[in-house]
Parts: C-alpha cells; structure tokens; sequence
C-alpha cells in the first residue's frame, strides 16, 4: 500500500464505540484490496441458507468495496448482493460515483445512490 493506514492495534484500526455493538467476534483483519477469507467465512455460515442476500459498507469504494462486491459476486453470482452508498466513502467524491457505477454495471445494487 502506498499509504499506511489500519494498522492492527493502531488508531484508525478499532471499530468505533458506536458501532461495537452490532460488531461480533469474527472481524477479518485483511491485508489486501478483497479479502481471500471472506467468501469461505460466508458459504460456512449460510450453507443452509436458500437465497443469500448480502449488504456491504465500508471504505474505501473504489478501492476495497469494489473489490470484495465483485469478488463476493463472483463466488455467489445467484447472491443478491447490495452496497449502501451512504454508508461508503471513497477518494474522492468522483472516483466514489465511478466505483458505484461499475459495481451496478455487474449487477450489484447501489441504495441510497
């Protein structure tokens, strides 16, 4: 990464207090754009599910939330897999526009665009 930042046991790195309670135990320290972990984490905890819907949020949207929709699409094409725009943030309010742009474009629906 060309910038340092969510450095395990760092500030910045916590969940904030607000959000602690509705954050369980199994957090996934990542350290690349999507995460290799969390289609496996998912397809373990849903297997009995008949339709699986997820809802992702997060920083950055053009960088890691792009990443993990498309790459939670490819391994759930059936999934209905939505990304909340007010609860996203990107580089820049442009490149954040573009990156829920191409995420609809392969089927990933965009609330609150």
């Amino acid at each position: 990464m060309p910038v340092s930042h969510c450095i395990h046991s760092t500030t910045g790195w916590e969940i904030h207090p607000i959000l602690a309670p509705w954050v369980n135990k199994n957090v996934i320290d990542k350290n690349t754009f999507g995460s290799k972990e969390l289609p496996s984490i998912i397809a373990q905890r849903l297997e009995k599910e008949k339709e699986l819907v997820i809802t992702i949020v997060g920083v950055c949207t053009d960088i890691c939330v792009i990443s993990n929709a498309l790459l939670l699409k490819a391994f759930f094409p059936e999934a209905v897999i939505t990304v909340d725009a007010h609860c996203c943030a990107g580089v820049t309010t442009k490149s954040h526009m573009n990156a829920l742009q191409a995420m609809e474009m392969c089927q990933i629906q965009i609330i609150n665009k």
